[in-house]
């Protein structure tokens, strides 16, 4: 539910402001230009393709298959009949957005002429050109396209299970609205009772590495406006030695956390979980260390899901393949690596950035783009940079806009917006204006 009356309306100057620079309508970017728009003339062939997975890369990358081809025969599988917009689960779990809000169908957006096997892929196999769903059906293909998104391994963490979250102060923000909701009312019950909070950050590639950041800040701010804040000792853990993966924004809030008198723990990893005690055990480079607390927000450790990470599509050796079993792809062609007629997009793909809904939009075109090349027989010349963005939401009515590339320089899309301090547009776009271009992403139309 949003609470107007706390930001206030947007005026009018703001309004042409928005119009101005491109952010009114369902036209904003979900992140970065536009690279692509459907050929005026669609490319008559007969190829089979597939689609592994129907979220957010799965359906635009389908949308944009069926406007670009004439001919083609294009499925996709997947069993969810539910799309939930992932991107605003943490406005639910903060009690900003209602939980109906993020949840669609699949149906709504998926192409009349494209199959949809409603199963999931038990197994993929790239020699034979073929896979096999969990109910036994074989389906060959001429071209693969994988979108499967990932899986947050609870069972990484001792003691932990998606049966916890909204019990026994446990929150957790990732997989699905009632996740969320389960875990505003821990949040709730933590800024009126007060006590311990632990804040935790799953260690490798994780989706929307600013969703524990944002969490945190948000239950801080919170806590603030109930006046309440004296109450709660806030400790956020990181596994690593640092915050956010680009350093402008790491250092922004290495000052912001202290200022608001957010503890940090360095090189600590969530490794168990005592639901019953109220009790986290943390992995450090000392040893364990056991910590009580009155909330905590468990981020487990992310991977891809099974029937990709056991499958030869998978990186064989390397940080990619240690992390998360992620799917191998040339990160700039978005092409498989050894199998020339397979791509990936999205979560599930074993990039050094890049699991956003931002880069989802980045990412789709090149593929698409590229699957399409190789099938005329011309080049695939479309390169991802890297572009992922993420409105950190510092506060409610707040936060900063980070758009970054590979290269992890900032790259604004909108030079009026300072990525280095905060700014009352990056609050509108997460609360007001994101989901329609989301919901035009995935209609393939920007």
């Amino acid at each position: 539910m949003t609470d107007d009356s706390t930001f206030g309306p947007v005026s009018a100057r703001r309004r042409a402001l928005l119009k101005a620079a491109g952010l009114g309508g369902a036209f904003v970017a979900v992140g970065g230009s536009t690279l692509l728009s459907a050929p005026a003339n669609a490319l008559p062939t007969s190829a089979r393709i597939v689609i592994i997975g129907a979220g957010a890369a799965g359906i635009a990358a389908a949308n944009r298959l069926d406007s670009a081809l004439d001919g083609a025969r294009i499925t996709i599988i997947d069993r969810r009949q539910r799309h939930l917009y992932q991107p605003g689960l943490t406005l639910v779990a903060t009690g900003i957005w209602r939980p109906g809000k993020v949840v669609d169908s699949n149906e709504r957006y998926l192409p009349r002429s494209v199959n949809w096997i409603q199963d999931h892929v038990a197994e993929i196999d790239p020699d034979a050109n073929r896979v096999v769903t969990t109910g036994g059906q074989n389906i060959d293909y001429d071209y693969l396209l994988v979108t499967t998104g990932l899986t947050v391994d609870y069972a990484a963490i001792e003691g932990m299970s998606r049966d916890l979250i909204g019990r026994e102060g446990i929150g957790c923000v990732y997989d699905n609205p009632e996740h969320a909701e389960r875990t505003w009312r821990m949040i709730d019950h933590y800024v009126t009772a007060g006590g311990v909070g632990l804040f935790t950050r799953g260690p490798g590639g994780i989706k929307c590495a600013g969703a524990p950041l944002k969490v945190t800040m948000l239950t801080e701010d919170l806590a603030r406006r109930r006046g309440t804040r004296a109450s709660l000792e806030m400790i956020y853990n990181s596994p690593s030695g640092g915050l956010f993966s680009q350093p402008d924004t790491n250092e922004f809030l290495k000052g912001e956390f202290p200022s608001r008198d957010i503890g940090i723990n360095w090189h600590h990893r969530l490794k168990g979980i005592e639901p019953e005690a109220r009790r986290a055990t943390f992995a450090t480079p000392q040893g364990d260390v056991r910590l009580d607390y009155d909330f905590i927000h468990v981020v487990p450790p992310m991977r891809a899901p099974d029937a990709l990470g056991n499958s030869p599509l998978a990186w064989q050796d390397g940080p990619f393949a240690a992390d998360g079993n992620w799917m191998e792809v040339d990160q700039y062609s978005m092409r498989h690596r050894r199998y020339g007629n397979v791509f990936g997009a999205g979560d599930c793909v074993g990039t050094p950035i890049g699991k956003t809904a931002a880069s989802v939009k980045a990412q789709v075109p090149v593929a698409v783009d590229n699957l399409i090349s190789v099938l005329a027989e011309r080049e695939a010349v479309q390169r991802f940079n890297g572009y992922t963005s993420c409105p950190l939401i510092t506060g409610r009515g707040r936060g900063i806009l980070v758009e970054f590339d590979y290269a992890l320089n900032m790259v604004p899309s909108f030079p009026f917006i300072s990525p280095y301090r905060e700014h009352w547009v990056p609050w509108v776009m997460k609360d007001r204006m994101l989901q329609p271009a989301y919901n035009a992403m995935l209609r393939g139309r920007i």
